[in-house]
């Protein structure tokens, strides 16, 4: 009886030891990724694309590091984006087009007065610089040199603010000056667009000015430059 009794313990023994080890085994196993639809890994990727480069230079990014930020391996990754070129200049033009947007939706009201809409186009660009400060400073200072279609992209934008302007200031009072001398505008409102720039990027830096006086200041320099427009000789 003891001999039957201790081989009954060691089956119990052996039994507990195998479910232990299965148990193991499945607690080592690794987590199963989350599939996701074509679109939406594209935008996680893109997503993640963006804050890498908006928190570090463009040589310092990582392919891996996103593709483990994703759960995914780095061959499905270049699946979406061939290259890391490729996932940047992706970036950029989602950033691009997002900040034109935001402009673009303050500025839709054509019964606003052209001054009106002037402030809340400004106020809707330096509100929507402020929450995504980064990656606007990526957009705006590029990543990778002078890569044409990184310029394409930040002049892209720079060409749809100049056009939307011209676009809007007719039936306006600025339409005179608009048919005596369009091109002279032009050039005047180009520069003025870069000049927004530069101080929106020292605002972002420094922001040691309130952005109302920021905006305000924006928006004489506009006014002046039109009125200098306006009295030079063509």
């Amino acid at each position: 009886m003891a001999i039957v009794r201790g081989l009954r313990k060691r089956r119990r023994a052996a039994a507990a030891s195998a479910a232990g080890a299965a148990e193991s085994g499945r607690s080592r196993r690794p987590r199963r990724r989350i599939r996701l639809e074509n679109d939406q890994r594209r935008a996680q990727l893109l997503a993640l694309g963006v804050q890498a480069f908006s928190e570090r230079t463009y040589d310092d990014v990582s392919i891996d590091d996103i593709a483990k930020a994703a759960g995914i391996s780095k061959g499905l990754l270049y699946h979406y984006f061939p290259t890391k070129r490729d996932l940047y200049l992706a970036g950029l033009r989602t950033t691009a087009a997002e900040l034109i947007a935001s402009t673009t939706a303050a500025t839709s009201d054509m019964t606003m007065p052209p001054l009106e809409r002037m402030r809340a186009g400004l106020d809707a660009y330096l509100d929507h610089v402020s929450r995504h400060a980064r990656p606007f400073v990526a957009l705006m200072r590029g990543g990778i040199g002078s890569d044409p279609e990184v310029v394409g992209v930040i002049e892209g934008v720079r060409a749809t603010y100049v056009e939307r302007f011209l676009e809007k200031a007719e039936g306006t009072p600025l339409s005179d000056l608009l048919l005596s001398n369009r091109p002279l505008v032009r050039l005047a409102v180009r520069g003025w667009i870069g000049f927004v720039e530069a101080a929106s990027l020292e605002w972002l830096q420094k922001k040691d000015v309130e952005r109302t006086t920021l905006r305000d200041m924006l928006v004489d320099a506009l006014l002046a430059s039109l009125r200098i427009s306006a009295g030079a000789r063509t």
